[in-house]
């Protein structure tokens, strides 16, 4: 059951208020004074969900400042807590400065009971709303306290819960010597989540080597691997070791391993499953403690399927599989991974931190670094613009309910529709104008309009 408190020194307004509330399946709690309101709001259990509450309570008095006290009050206590401003006088300024202090909306006496119910309606399910997302929010939080004292993040910054899956199944995984295949598209930092495993693992002390097959040619992958002998190849004037022999101890990390050669892969898989290899050119068998952990764009089931890619190798590899999402799928991190990568040498505007988020970032992370690198450069220090971005426009916002679109500058004609489409609820044509209810409020104190009632 949802609770609504009335705080009206009026009996007949609380006694017509509580029933209509009722009628809508809402428990009224009443309150005749500021002070009895007040006591009423701290001991309620369960705690009120929104407060109806007027603006004057001393006969023939008319200034609204008893309520302003009323509100400063419920606002200092509970500063969640939707409320209602409630009263005959209707003054457009006055009704700003409440708004702008945290008032949820204004409704003048005589109500419509079919625009307060559905005022009403609207903040509680906003505050049901709000409620969930906080609960979530301090779930993931303390996921992500409990995360960063089992794993060292080396400073990567998110905020998204799938980022946060990711790294929890990589906590999981890191001190095990099992192999490791990270699958995200290009972009995504698949080698930095690659070190992350290696700098909670075993072999943290041991070497990080990194290896991009598909950087190199088919014919010198095997000699990257496992090392040559002099005259091993052309070019090949002295004997070096390849990339296991230096990750001796640590951690070996290949990156688009679907781009191995089928011969590479018959190499690598018999070194994952004994420790020995040979150099290329030489027959002397040596031997390495690695822990591999590979990368790929590709569908590497795919790839089997077609022969491309050996199934025995595929299934050593795959003994655990961490997946990077797209920056697409993981929106949180855009503007937290955006204003990073500034380090605080620009600021975002709005506007440019709604461009970022209409974005798709085929590019990923790696896009994003590159796009806040440029316009922190063409901004010189100032706030970024969209242009700074050089990012294409988004689409046109879509029509709304009253048939105008979303605006940041409404005319006073499509302010007026939007107020009498939405029954004088400013909640409501505020948002079907793309605008905050402060932000309508200016725009009709501008136009030199009067609250709808």
């Amino acid at each position: 059951m949802r609770h609504v408190l009335i705080i009206d020194d009026n009996a007949g307004v609380r006694e017509a208020l509580a029933l209509l509330l009722s009628l809508h399946d809402i428990e009224p709690l009443l309150a005749d004074s500021p002070a009895q309101g007040l006591a009423l709001l701290a001991r309620a259990r369960p705690p009120v969900d929104l407060v109806i509450q007027d603006m004057n309570f001393s006969a023939d008095t008319t200034s609204g400042e008893e309520g302003a006290a009323l509100f400063r009050a419920i606002r200092a206590q509970h500063p969640d807590l939707p409320v209602i401003l409630l009263t005959a006088w209707t003054r457009l300024e006055a009704a700003v400065e409440l708004v702008k202090a945290g008032a949820a909306d204004y409704l003048a006496k005589p109500w419509d009971d079919h625009k307060l119910v559905a005022t009403v309606e609207n903040l509680l399910e906003l505050g049901e709303s709000n409620r969930a997302l906080s609960q979530a929010r301090q779930a993931r939080q303390a996921r992500r306290a409990q995360l960063t004292q089992r794993l060292d993040l080396a400073g990567l910054v998110f905020a998204s819960d799938a980022m946060l899956g990711t790294l929890e199944l990589a906590a999981q995984v890191a001190r095990t010597e099992l192999p490791v295949l990270i699958s995200g598209p290009n972009g995504s930092g698949k080698e930095r989540l690659a070190a992350i495993v290696h700098a909670n693992s075993a072999q943290r002390t041991g070497p990080f080597v990194a290896l991009n097959c598909g950087a190199l040619p088919a014919d010198l992958i095997e000699a990257e691997l496992f090392g040559s002998e002099s005259g091993a190849y052309t070019g090949a004037h002295k004997a070096r070791e390849g990339r296991f022999e230096a990750a001796d101890g640590g951690t070996l990390f290949l990156d688009e391993i679907g781009t191995l050669p089928l011969a590479g892969q018959v190499k690598l898989l018999r070194v994952l499953e004994t420790g020995r290899f040979e150099r290329l050119g030489s027959s002397r068998t040596r031997s390495s403690q690695v822990r591999v952990i590979s990368a790929t764009n590709a569908d590497l089931k795919a790839m089997v399927a077609e022969g491309s890619f050996r199934e025995d190798l595929y299934y050593r590899l795959n003994v655990f599989e961490l997946r990077l999402p797209p920056l697409a799928e993981r929106r949180e991190d855009i503007l937290v991974l955006a204003e990073h990568f500034l380090a605080g040498a620009a600021t975002l505007s709005e506007a440019a931190r709604e461009a970022l988020l209409a974005h798709r970032w085929p590019g990923n992370v790696r896009e994003l670094k590159n796009v806040m690198a440029r316009a922190g450069l063409l901004a010189a220090g100032a706030s970024i613009q969209p242009q700074h971005l050089g990012l294409q426009a988004a689409a046109p916002a879509a029509a709304s309910a009253t048939g105008h679109r979303n605006l940041d500058e409404p005319s006073r004609e499509a302010v007026q529709a939007a107020l009498t489409a939405a029954g004088g609820v400013v909640s409501r044509a505020a948002q079907a104008l793309g605008l905050s209810r402060q932000a309508l409020y200016r725009r009709m104190e501008r136009y030199g309009m009067a609250e709808a009632s």
